[in-house]
């Protein structure tokens, strides 16, 4: 669930079967406190009716054609009316979808919702358009961070592996073997971030998680080939210090290059 702010409103949305559906509660509160009346008075109108019927004609193979002429047949008469739930029910429509509850009202794939939002206001439309857009984007940017991180925590691996075969001899306890393995990741962290995890922590007394988590994109692809260049070192019996200044050296050389990379794309 996420929230996203149209010209004062709040408006949610949810993912449904990786779709994604948002509220017309919300939308219709930007113009009333009457919601479901109002989208009773959308739905009941038959330009709305085509639409919806073609839409579940395009997505729906279960929906069910000869209620939806019914409801045509009806519409524009004093007495027709429309609600969500009677829609579903009827046609076995998956457009909408009415939830119950805090969090509850009635959802409708965007492509449904943002033709409701044209019914309020046109300028309203566009305003949802523009926001439901930017909350894309940042879900595509964490995607991508989520990403590196976790292909940084898979090289973490062959990286403490390298360690375990080269640098922790066997008559070592558990504990004097993690001092080893937190040793080198601080190694890294210097070679990167110019400071260890300690540092950080001091530095950060309310954040939680560790100075990786709070890390850019650019600087967990730096990581993740610094952990795979780090066990070729250590497998190649190089000094811990001779490792720190090669590493040091590459993050500078990458990050530079990373960052030009990303100063293309925005060109």
């Amino acid at each position: 669930m996420a929230k996203i702010k149209v010209k004062d409103t709040e408006v949610t949305v949810v993912s449904i079967n990786n779709n994604d559906y948002i509220s017309i509660t919300d939308i219709a509160k930007h113009k009333t406190d009457d919601t479901s009346a109002t989208i009773g008075n959308w739905m009941r109108n038959r330009n709305t009716l085509e639409f919806l019927g073609l839409w579940e004609t395009l997505y729906n193979p279960n929906f069910k054609p000869l209620e939806f002429e019914g409801f045509k047949k009806e519409a524009g008469l004093n007495a027709f009316t429309m609600s969500p739930q009677k829609w579903i029910n009827t046609t076995d429509a998956i457009g909408f979808v009415s939830k119950s509850g805090r969090y509850g009202g009635t959802f409708t794939h965007k492509d449904i919702a943002f033709k409701f939002a044209s019914w309020i206001s046109v300028e309203f439309e566009l305003y949802i358009v523009k926001e439901f857009q930017r909350l894309k984007e940042e879900e595509q940017k964490h995607i991508g961070w989520s990403v590196h991180r976790e292909l940084t925590k898979i090289n973490y691996h062959i990286h403490t592996d390298a360690i375990k075969h080269n640098l922790t001899p066997k008559t070592l306890t558990t504990l004097q073997i993690s001092i080893v393995y937190a040793n080198e990741a601080d190694v890294l962290n210097m070679a990167l971030f110019g400071m260890i995890a300690k540092q950080w922590r001091e530095q950060n007394p309310d954040l939680k998680g560790n100075i990786r988590d709070y890390a850019s994109i650019n600087e967990l692809i730096c990581l993740s080939n610094l952990e795979n260049l780090n066990a070729l070192f250590i497998n190649e019996n190089l000094s811990q210090k001779e490792r720190l200044v090669k590493l040091n050296q590459i993050a500078i050389q990458q990050m530079i290059i990373l960052k030009e990379v990303e100063n293309k794309k925005l060109k």
